[in-house]
């Protein structure tokens, strides 16, 4: 590099040009994006159960909403007990860790090569817990809808995001009769006395949809900071290897400058 020192200048050129290309992605990306967020209500609604005959632990009631999360919970059920819950031909989501944080559990889709790794949802029309290991079942009815109330995704324009939205939230809106039903080991239905159930539903209207925007000013000072710090690693290895071939030539030439000549005796 010291005998040829265009190639520090080609270096900085490249730096410089690779500076220009990148900072007009992240200026394009952040002031006209294709993505659009929409935020719906996620509001937990306690439901009114109907008890079909009196004294016996059967109950059912009917929701016309856009429902994410479902949880039945029974307090006071005999030992052996079985909690039932069947949607009226509706297919939901459920597996013992749903809902648990510290849980690692899936739903999206089945992978049986990693069911010994990582719990799978099961769907179906009814799922069913034994009370004596827990007492809450918890249920996903709809995946498409965003569990915390934010989703996103990606349109051509606003109207068009409007549209999206709103038919994410038609799609997911049905009618469902819950059947809750508490049996025994036999599948009988068991009496009702001094068992208290309680069930909810996370459902979800749309609020708003807007396009999803970054602070420019923050964002071109934080790309400007991360380029300007690769740029200046990509030059310092070069640069000192460059300063270092430099010192070397100009201290090799001292030492053969300050050597006197050799003098041939005849």
């Amino acid at each position: 590099m010291s005998r040829n020192p265009n190639m520090l200048r080609t270096l900085i050129g490249l730096g410089l040009v690779l500076i220009l290309i990148l900072g007009y992605a992240v200026h394009s990306n952040t002031v006209d994006s294709e993505y659009y967020l929409y935020e719906t209500s996620n509001t937990e609604t306690n439901l009114e159960l109907i008890q079909l005959e009196e004294n016996m632990s059967e109950w059912y009631v009917v929701t016309n909403s856009a429902i994410t999360w479902v949880n039945t919970s029974v307090e006071g059920a005999p030992q052996g007990s079985i909690l039932k819950l069947d949607a009226s031909g509706v297919d939901w989501y459920h597996t013992p860790s749903l809902g648990q944080d510290q849980k690692d559990y899936n739903c999206k889709e089945f992978a049986p090569d990693y069911i010994d790794l990582i719990e799978t949802c099961i769907k179906g029309p009814f799922h069913e817990i034994n009370l004596d290991e827990q007492n809450k079942l918890v249920g996903l009815v709809s995946l498409d809808l965003p569990i915390g109330g934010l989703g996103s995704f990606q349109a051509d324009n606003l109207p068009e995001a409007n549209d999206t939205a709103e038919k994410i939230i038609d799609d997911s809106t049905r009618i469902i009769t819950w059947k809750v039903s508490i049996i025994d080991s036999n599948g009988d239905i068991i009496s009702s006395l001094g068992i208290d159930v309680n069930s909810t539903i996370t459902a979800h209207e749309l609020i708003s949809v807007e396009e999803f925007k970054l602070d420019p000013i923050q964002e071109s000072i934080y790309s400007l900071a991360t380029l300007v710090g690769c740029f200046t690693l990509l030059l310092i290895l070069p640069m000192i290897a460059y300063f270092s071939a430099m010192y070397k030539e100009k201290r090799d030439e001292e030492a053969r400058l300050s050597t006197p000549e050799l003098t041939i005796n005849e």
